[in-house]
């Protein structure tokens, strides 16, 4: 299963508060829509004074061709031009991976 991992920076102008509060509430809404997307995370440092990054993005599709319809689509348009109005595209690393899980002990 892939999973995009994205490493975010904030845009100037907003602050670690704000960038949160945009990114996991009306950005995770327009997101959720992406066709073929089967897991969402977002992860915020505990500590962001002394983080690089602002968040962490996971993204997990079923394989390569439902991530690349994902992107295809007419919401990852919508998506990718709310991002852009408070993350500073390119500033952080993304990785396209593969997870392979060596422990899971979490009970649902």
């Amino acid at each position: 299963m892939p999973k995009i991992v994205d490493l975010l920076v904030r845009k100037d102008g907003y602050t670690h508060e704000e960038f949160v509060e945009r990114w996991q509430g009306e950005h995770a809404d327009l997101a959720k829509e992406l066709p073929g997307l089967e897991r969402y995370v977002t992860s915020v440092p505990t500590r962001p004074e002394e983080s690089e990054y602002d968040g962490v993005l996971e993204l997990y599709f079923e394989d390569m061709a439902a991530l690349g319809d994902a992107f295809d689509s007419e919401i990852a348009q919508t998506v990718q031009d709310d991002a852009a109005e408070f993350i500073d595209p390119g500033a952080g690393p993304r990785l396209i991976v593969e997870e392979t899980v060596q422990l899971d002990e979490r009970h649902d």
